[in-house]
């Protein structure tokens, strides 16, 4: 299990495992890959378990009782998840749900050897919940962008978040992908890159928007 071994040793908590540890996270961890727009887990699931993003993206959102996706977080290559293992952090009681954005590998660290490890050593535990803090401040920032956020300066920032992110002024996702990401309505983002584009900040292409002004986006 070269591979295995090559990403377990990239786990903060690692080097604090004795070696029965780590000879039990070896055989129970696995590699998984995901195809774009895999569920990875959702309600009525069973715990995937802890997850570490090899590469690709993946996204985190809860259901409004409407149905609407509400984006939490997203996490990409590099990044640690224990959120996917929720049954054994007994202070989470809400269903989250978790798709991959792109293709994807991931390092699963099933949730009962995971429990176990975290059980019997510090390292683990406090990882596990530092992991669960960290999340949970990306959640309370989207709420806060959704709740006092003018819709104009969430939409900016997202187009503005993704140009950084792929160092690319060309977003390729459609108006309904950009909605799930900022937990909006296709029709409100529709008008709202209308308008961008009217102000010449964008321009829109079938499937995609064109960033015609940074600087314009980032005084919004």
């Amino acid at each position: 299990m070269p591979e295995i071994s090559e990403y377990l040793i990239k786990l903060p908590f690692y080097k604090y495992l004795n070696s029965s540890e780590k000879e039990l996270l070896l055989q129970h961890a696995v590699i998984r890959k995901y195809e774009k727009g895999s569920m990875l887990y959702g309600s009525g699931q069973a715990c995937l378990g802890m997850v570490y993003i090899i590469d690709g993206q993946i996204r985190t959102y809860i259901l409004s009782e409407e149905g609407r996706e509400v984006t939490l977080f997203k996490m990409e290559s590099g990044d640690v998840c224990v959120l996917s293992a929720s049954c054994i952090i007994s202070q989470i009681d809400f269903d989250t749900f978790m798709t991959a954005e792109s293709d994807c590998r991931l390092l699963i660290i099933n949730t009962e050897i995971f429990g176990k490890l975290a059980e019997q050593n510090i390292y683990v535990r406090c990882f596990q919940y530092e992991t669960a803090t960290d999340r949970f401040s990306s959640v309370m920032w989207s709420m806060q962008q959704i709740l006092f956020s003018g819709f104009d300066r969430r939409l900016a920032t997202f187009l503005l978040s993704e140009y950084e992110r792929t160092g690319s002024r060309e977003i390729k996702m459609t108006h309904e992908q950009i909605a799930q990401q900022v937990s909006s309505a296709r029709e409100v983002v529709a008008r709202m890159l209308k308008r961008f584009a009217s102000d010449g900040l964008v321009k829109l292409k079938r499937g995609s928007v064109y960033l015609d002004d940074i600087k314009g986006l980032r005084r919004l």
